[in-house]
């Protein structure tokens, strides 16, 4: 018998990333900077996501929100795995191939929400390109556990594209829930270096596809800025998404994860965050959330009481 150690050497994170020459990160500004998690509900909420082998999008893409949105027991799902199979140059999550899905996952998520007695849930993914349906009846079967969990709870998915993916829109969309969110990310001139396994044209279609299919179904989308946009990129975005009849925009500054991930290029201000939220809701949508830290599940419950209510708002005035 060898002598010698067989320990595996542990997996790279980001293989793809491996061979790039390392970028400054730079230094947040004081408007980004927050706190070390420490509270007791903090801890909690992290028992509670352990002891139900689950994953959250909050720890695995290095959520700077993390520490305020556990200690009021908020976390964000993410199914499916750990790993992904898209290698996005601004994502911390780790790229390769995933294994098996769990099928214990769709119950053990909605016993999760029931015990953290969540209001408002947000549940998103890795892609899974490996999978015929990329894992559309996987997020379907998990919102109705959840539903059938906490039937009070309303349900916010954040999905992959499905890009190739023949019918798996309709498969989520069926399952009912209240808003089926899909991020475009940035801009299209920046997709080859950002995004690029994914397609802009491709995830503005997806959304109107939820639309057509359920005119009432919520629709969200959001971006990161700071990569390289500019103003009139980021406001052709707001129209593109317009067209879609999306409701709910989000805008937050992006960081960069390790030196490895796309630079920074600029810290955009509050005061330009604003602006983007002005000229948002001048567009036509029914609720934005454009901040630094805004993030797609950031406050996402308290987003949600307000959309619906602008909603009802909209409704009424047109009488």
């Amino acid at each position: 018998m060898s002598s010698e150690s067989t320990t595996e050497t542990p997996r790279v994170r980001h293989p793809e990333k491996a061979h790039k020459p390392d970028q400054e990160v730079k230094r947040k500004p004081a408007w980004i900077r927050v706190k070390a998690p420490v509270s007791k509900e903090y801890h909690a909420t992290r028992q509670i996501v352990r002891d139900h082998k689950l994953n959250t999008v909050c720890e695995e893409a290095a959520c700077p929100n993390i520490g305020e949105c556990w200690a009021q027991r908020h976390a964000t799902m993410m199914i499916m795995g750990e790993i992904c199979t898209r290698a996005c140059t601004f994502c911390n999550v780790s790229t390769g191939k995933p294994g098996a899905l769990d099928p214990f996952e769709p119950t053990n998520v909605a016993q999760a929400v029931a015990k953290l007695g969540l209001k408002h849930v947000v549940i998103t993914s890795v892609d899974r390109d490996d999978l015929d349906d990329g894992g559309a009846e996987h997020f379907a079967q998990v919102i109705r556990a959840t539903r059938d969990a906490s039937p009070e709870t309303t349900i916010e998915i954040l999905t992959p594209d499905f890009l190739r993916k023949e019918g798996a829109v309709e498969v989520v969309v069926n399952a009912r829930p209240d808003v089926f969110n899909h991020n475009l990310e940035t801009v299209p001139r920046l997709y080859t270096e950002v995004r690029p396994g994914a397609r802009y044209f491709h995830s503005l279609r997806l959304l109107d596809e939820v639309k057509r299919q359920d005119p009432a179904m919520f629709t969200k989308s959001g971006i990161m800025v700071g990569l390289g946009e500019t103003k009139e990129e980021v406001l052709q975005v707001m129209d593109d998404l317009r067209s879609a009849d999306v409701d709910f925009l989000t805008i937050g500054q992006y960081l960069q994860p390790t030196p490895k991930h796309h630079v920074v290029d600029r810290f955009v201000t509050p005061e330009e965050f604003k602006q983007y939220e002005t000229m948002a809701y001048g567009k036509g949508f029914l609720m934005v959330s454009a901040t630094p830290l805004t993030r797609s599940s950031y406050h996402a419950g308290e987003d949600f009481a307000r959309l619906r209510a602008a909603r009802e708002a909209k409704l009424a005035a047109a009488g």
